[in-house]
């Protein structure tokens, strides 16, 4: 499908959104994944919060789940924040779940999850925060 990078297509992407998959939570208030998925959530969105470390846990008022295969209903962004080392295994565990986009964060971009992704047909969001993004265009 396409690699999303102009604003129309990011606004797109947020506002058809209704659920975020964020792979990578961590229950430290100054990580990103904390405060990032703070701001995704005061913006409406329902969050499934996945850490195998964690799973079990309640993190901004969110059960955390161990994996994206636990997420109870279609995931419409999965936003990623793991090493890029870790990226490739984990969009292939939502291709097999499914989802509308799939977001790394700064910092994660895996060159060959993106190639992947993309050449399969997926919408794909690399490098791009999506706690500014959505301050930004919403």
């Amino acid at each position: 499908m396409a690699i999303l990078r102009d604003d129309k297509d990011l606004k797109d992407a947020l506002t058809s959104c209704r659920t975020i998959c964020v792979v990578g939570i961590s229950p430290d208030p100054y990580k990103p994944s904390y405060f990032v998925s703070e701001v995704l959530k005061r913006h409406g969105f329902k969050l499934y919060l996945v850490n195998p470390n964690c799973a079990g846990q309640t993190i901004l008022g969110e059960k955390v789940l161990a994996s994206i295969q636990d997420v109870p209903e279609d995931i419409d962004i999965v936003d990623v924040f793991r090493r890029p080392s870790a990226v490739p295994a984990l969009a292939e565990e939502a291709k097999k779940k499914g989802f509308g986009v799939f977001w790394m964060q700064p910092g994660t971009e895996s060159p060959e999850a993106i190639k992947r992704l993309d050449r399969e047909g997926f919408r794909v969001v690399a490098g791009r925060c999506a706690k500014i993004e959505s301050n930004r265009l919403l």
